[in-house]
């Protein structure tokens, strides 16, 4: 396979672990036969510096012709006056709505190695392994938006449309998983949740009558998502409490450096990213988590390359390092761990071991 992947590495530690990313995507290439074409752009904070826009016209028409798009992180405090007209974040929040990304997808599977790293107990960690669905391009991150010198005003708005499209691809990740849905929303008082629980009902019920579906308000969710993780399978929810609902998830893997992301539309042009942010604390220091990035790659060549077995070669080669306790600051007792290219190194070393490429006929 011939594929062009657009890397934009971002701010903070986005170079750092996109380079990790990277160099791993080159050794599954070579050990399968594939050719991936890497492409560089700017986005966020280093684009504002450079050209004093988040998302480059170039960066959107090099995204536009790509096959899949690697993104590292966004944002930083060179950037984080809040009476900035122009931000990082604008940058990531444009090109999502530019490819109709309009899904995110961001799986919760701890892994027994690190188990030890999150602050829940452990026995309610074994046996997760849930996905939640946030839908990206709607909601108040994308409102209309007011300000005057004694209120400010965002407006939350979601049509038919959006709801039924995140709802169908929630439940088609379900019919692979084990068929439940939890659907999250503020219905009790929002009357945008009141339409998203209409439109989820009506979909579930008239196109996916196997589905068992579960509706959850988003401030008890908050505290079952800790108290009972196993419960959960496909958790579809609003673009905002996607967003706080997924970093709080992350404490039940143990870090956010284990948890990757993909951003999906209706074709098979997808972005992928770790749920971090750009920790500029540790920028440049070489300590940064390569592996939720990593693992965003496998994601990037399961949905929009089809490479299955080459993107289970990835997540196993992980496991595989984790197996062996080759754990970064972030997840290692005492934040006494190893830097990113050795993370990255044992990756590469486990990709040698357990992956075998698949063998071409004659």
């Amino acid at each position: 396979m011939q594929a062009d992947i657009l890397v934009l590495p971002g701010d903070g530690i986005g170079p750092e672990v996109t380079a990790a990313a990277v160099q791993v995507l080159r050794a599954v290439a070579q050990r399968y036969g594939h050719v991936f074409r890497f492409e560089e752009k700017l986005i966020g904070g280093a684009a504002i510096d450079a050209t004093g826009e988040p998302l480059p016209a170039d960066t959107l028409a090099a995204a536009q012709r790509a096959h899949a798009v690697l993104l590292g992180a966004v944002g930083g405090p060179k950037w984080s006056d809040p009476k900035a007209t122009v931000r990082p974040e604008q940058g990531l929040l444009a090109i999502r709505r530019a490819l109709g990304l309009y899904a995110n997808l961001r799986p919760v599977k701890p892994h027994p190695a690190a188990l030890g790293a999150s602050p829940i107990k452990p026995h309610l960690l074994t046996g997760v392994d849930l996905m939640v669905v946030r839908e990206l391009t709607g909601g108040i991150y994308f409102g209309q938006k007011q300000r005057t010198a004694d209120s400010a005003s965002d407006l939350c708005e979601y049509s038919v449309a959006e709801i039924e499209r995140v709802t169908r691809r929630a439940c088609t990740l379900a019919q692979s998983r084990r068929g439940r849905v939890t659907s999250v929303d503020k219905a009790n008082v929002l009357e945008t949740s009141r339409l998203w629980r209409e439109v989820v009902t009506r979909v579930v019920r008239e196109e996916f009558p196997g589905i068992e579906l579960e509706h959850q308000l988003v401030d008890s969710m908050a505290m079952h998502l800790l108290a009972k993780p196993r419960e959960y399978d496909v958790i579809v929810t609003e673009n905002m409490f996607g967003d706080i609902l997924t970093d709080e998830a992350s404490m039940l893997a143990g870090s956010l450096g284990l948890l990757p992301s993909a951003s999906l539309g209706e074709s098979t042009v997808g972005l992928y990213e770790p749920i971090h942010g750009s920790a500029p604390d540790i920028a440049g220091r070489g300590i940064a988590n390569p592996y939720a990035t990593i693992l965003s790659a496998a994601m990037l060549l399961r949905h929009s390359l089809g490479l299955e077995n080459e993107a289970r070669c990835i997540e196993k080669a992980v496991d595989g390092a984790l197996d062996n306790g080759v754990f970064t600051a972030d997840l290692a007792p005492g934040g006494r761990g190893v830097g990113t290219q050795a993370a990255t190194a044992a990756v590469l070393e486990q990709l040698e071991l357990e992956c075998q490429p698949v063998m071409m006929r004659d």
